[in-house]
């Protein structure tokens, strides 16, 4: 895969300040330990993904003579004084040939993990190189997002899966329910790439197709894993004129005789042109060996659904059908699509609102772009790097110590202390932390798993296999927990 990497010298994606970090320690320091942990937020658990992503490009020999000479020159211009660790960087490449001699734990990508466990721990592997573990905070702390991204559509799935079952005959088409109309709102190519697989970790349906080429690329996909349909855009709508809007809706007919096409239909009066294209053609919409889906693209996505449902029931509602949860189904060659101001809140509004209103949740698909891939941060789930557990010698012997921060400012800020496992119970499978301070540590079966040590990677995921693992966490009857951020 070609891309261009803008910072190729690996020592220099990092923070400015952590290259001042390595004389900050103890005398004696040979080991840091760090773990990632969500500290609560907008949902009550995390899908965890992305890591793999960011492995391989830590893989094999990372850092050359040429890379330590550039960053030491880079470093003195721009802190105006000697304070690069040359001589830590330089033994990296002597002693383990340029491979970084950590190693990282982790659960597996497509887990379901509730906020304030460890999710993955990183730690040196060579006693002189203690201060390579959090000097790698700044790079792996930017797992954050496809973790959020992937969290996020999730619960999205699980919402519109609850809707599903209370009012359509089946689940049949939950995969293909929220598209992915992300691509021209993120604010990169990388966004897009690790946002949209993430989001495809639960759904098949894309228009980004970053998502589908990173998906490949460092989760062996294994081709197109992801679909899209022929769809108009208003700059189609109005070149065809206002007063031609019915030739333009038949050009999009004829052109895509088979199918589904999506048809977007508000550069004018939406309500007039879904009332009046579907009355003139009906026939021809029923006879059409695929499905017409009329978009709205502008409004109150409540007030609007509402009214376009009514209109094309007052209209196909004589071939309509009623689900066994007694809910009105439009025939199949006729749908909804809302991708217009889509997240959490106001996918549970208008699913909400419609099934009240006797309307099957199977009469919509959904579209969502920067409720999707944009509109968050790091802080949407506290993710956060510490360290919790160190070593130093003194005086000939060797110190182990627990590492914790606990501001008296912000109690919610207070880390986890000492070595950790991430532990399944076996009573009811859910997940929880242990730290090295329980007398049975060593007896409990760690969830995190070696992923990368010493420069390789020891743990690789297919994607299909994610989807799967992340699938199974899915509970159908369950309320979606979320605050809107």
């Amino acid at each position: 895969m070609k891309t261009i990497n803008l910072i190729p010298n690996l020592i220099l994606r990092t923070d400015s300040y952590k290259l001042s970090h390595w004389k900050q320690y103890p005398k004696g320091m040979t080991k840091v330990y760090s773990y990632l942990e969500s500290r609560g937020g907008a949902y009550p658990a995390t899908l965890f993904f992305g890591l793999q992503y960011f492995l391989k490009q830590l893989e094999g020999v990372v850092i050359t003579m040429k890379d330590v000479e550039d960053a030491d020159k880079f470093s003195k211009a721009h802190f105006g004084s000697d304070i690069f660790n040359k001589e830590g960087w330089k033994y990296i490449v002597k002693v383990h040939g340029g491979k970084l001699p950590i190693r990282i734990k982790a659960v597996k990508e497509g887990t379901l993990v509730p906020t304030r466990n460890v999710l993955m721990t990183i730690e040196n592997t060579d006693e002189n190189c203690f201060w390579l573990t959090n000097a790698m905070e700044t790079m792996l702390m930017r797992i954050w997002y496809p973790i959020t991204i992937a969290t996020n559509s999730f619960y999205a799935k699980q919402m519109i899966a609850k809707y599903l079952k209370t009012s359509a005959n089946d689940l049949n088409s939950l995969p293909f329910k929220l598209h992915d109309f992300g691509y021209r709102g993120v604010s990169s190519e990388e966004s897009a790439g690790v946002g949209g697989m993430a989001h495809l970790v639960n759904f098949m349906g894309t228009d980004t197709l970053a998502a589908i080429v990173y998906s490949n690329e460092y989760y062996n996909a294994g081709g197109v894993n992801a679909f899209s349909v022929p769809a108009s855009e208003h700059s189609v709508a109005c070149s065809f004129g206002k007063e031609n809007e019915e030739e333009y809706f038949l050009n999009m007919l004829n052109q895509y005789p088979t199918g589904i096409v999506s048809i977007v239909s508000d550069t004018y009066d939406v309500f007039n042109f879904v009332d009046s294209m579907s009355k003139k053609h009906k026939k021809k919409i029923l006879e059409r060996q695929g499905t017409t889906v009329f978009r709205p693209d502008s409004g109150d996505p409540i007030d609007v659904n509402v009214k376009l449902i009514n209109i094309l029931w007052n209209v196909f509602g004589d071939v309509g059908s009623i689900t066994k949860t007694g809910h009105k189904l439009l025939p199949p060659q006729v749908r909804l699509i809302q991708g217009d101001g889509i997240d959490l809140k106001t996918l549970d509004q208008i699913l909400k609102t419609v099934t009240d209103l006797g309307f099957s949740a199977e009469n919509w698909v959904f579209g969502s772009g920067g409720g999707l891939l944009q509109k968050f941060d790091r802080d949407t789930l506290k993710f956060a790097i510490k360290a919790s557990y160190g070593e130093r010698i003194v005086d000939g012997n060797r110190l182990e110590f627990d590492i914790q921060k606990d501001p008296i400012t912000s109690s919610g800020k207070k880390s986890k202390a000492g070595k950790l496992k991430l532990v399944k119970s076996q009573l009811d499978g859910e997940f929880f932390t242990v730290t090295s301070e329980h007398p049975h540590f060593e007896k409990f079966k760690d969830e995190l798993e070696v992923v990368f040590e010493n420069g390789e990677i020891k743990r690789t995921q297919q994607f299909e296999e994610i989807r799967v693992l992340a699938n199974s966490f899915i509970k159908i009857n369950s309320d979606v927990e979320y605050q809107n951020h």
